[in-house]
């Protein structure tokens, strides 16, 4: 019915994942820090700092995703600026209903520090998959509401003056507070960036979409794909930035060679986990057999490693260069790696797509 539902989709899953990555990122490194105590009431000023912060950050994310994907659609969907209207209230109501995720996401990161797991390695990997899978339906519901019904238009447009109206109040409230303000201004930086990014992953979609055409496996493993490579890059990045917290590693690339455990063990689940992924697709697209089983591991894994390899350097190059420059590495690591996840391995399979015929 749009040109623009199914190349925007990249950009509201990566958009969740700012939010929910600068989250994880956060709270990982202040719980091993003991700057946030594992619980929701009674807890630390920074704590509720940042959860005023991804309000704003939230809207802000949404209007900036928005701006770029007019600027790309024009060239490349085939949409006008008329359609922007639409776009930001779609993007900015997809992306409140999603706020919700963050209650989740706290709570899982509380659960596993009390258990003694680290929350680096948990977290992110957890509440990508499941966010990537409730701002998917967030984003059908959204659409169907507009779409479909008389009265979709005005209560997407309450979800959004809503929305706006929070985040006025909070900016309000919060305009002499340096740590809130930080956590906003380097949120800005990276959104801008990410923006960009997501919006190449739309477009090298519709590319994936002319070269596939009716091979449904495709579709089916392409959302798990992107994020499994995302929490490669999250635990790589996420463990990075707590032991440069902690002082367990030195902000030289060099240095890498001491964080080989972490590397290792993330991409080889990924491997295996890409196994899976083929053989799961052709069994619910009906299409099980030994020569499209072979074809599409060939194709899984080629990709795998080309994105993973990627990923894991832009992880902790950004992890190392943030450091070194005095700024908080937890607002850009996850928020970057994850949407450079989503184009790099969109790229790549098309890439291996391409080469194998």
């Amino acid at each position: 019915m749009t040109p623009w539902a199914i190349a925007l989709y990249p950009a509201i899953v990566s958009a969740k994942g700012v939010i929910g990555g600068l989250l994880s990122g956060r709270l990982s490194t202040a719980l091993h820090l003991g700057t946030i105590y594992p619980r929701f009431f009674k807890n630390t000023r920074s704590f509720y700092k940042l959860f005023e912060a991804l309000v704003v950050i939230t809207l802000a994310t949404s209007v900036t995703m928005s701006l770029v994907s007019i600027v790309f659609g024009t060239v490349f969907w085939g949409i006008s600026i008329t359609d922007f209207p639409v776009i930001l209230s779609v993007v900015v109501s997809t992306m409140g209903i999603g706020l919700s995720l963050t209650l989740i996401t706290t709570k899982v990161a509380f659960v596993s520090f009390k258990k003694g797991l680290d929350p680096d390695i948990v977290v992110y990997p957890i509440m990508s998959t499941t966010a990537d899978i409730f701002v998917t339906l967030c984003y059908v519901f959204i659409l169907n509401l507009f779409f479909f019904f008389n009265f979709g238009k005005w209560v997407i447009a309450l979800i959004v003056i809503g929305i706006f109206l929070s985040t006025l109040r909070l900016f309000a409230r919060n305009l002499h507070e340096p740590e809130f303000l930080k956590t906003v201004k380097e949120s800005l930086a990276t959104m801008i960036f990410v923006a960009f990014i997501v919006n190449v992953t739309g477009t090298v979609l519709r590319g994936i979409s002319e070269v596939v055409e009716n091979r449904r496996e495709i579709y089916t493993v392409y959302p798990a794909l992107i994020d499994m490579i995302g929490d490669v890059g999250s635990v790589v990045g996420s463990t990075a930035t707590t032991k440069l917290a902690l002082g367990l590693l030195k902000p030289s690339f060099s240095s890498i060679r001491n964080h080989a455990n972490n590397i290792v063990s993330a991409w080889s689940a990924s491997i295996v986990l890409f196994c899976v992924l083929a053989v799961t697709s052709l069994f619910l697209t009906g299409n099980i057999s030994l020569p499209a089983l072979s074809n599409l591991l060939i194709v899984l894994l080629a990709a795998n490693v080309i994105a993973g390899a990627s990923i894991i350097l832009v992880s902790y190059g950004i992890s190392i260069l943030t450091f070194k420059r005095g700024l908080d590495p937890d607002n850009f690591v996850i928020p970057i790696e994850s949407s450079l996840a989503d184009s790099l391995t969109s790229i790549a399979l098309l890439v291996v797509l391409v080469l194998a015929g």
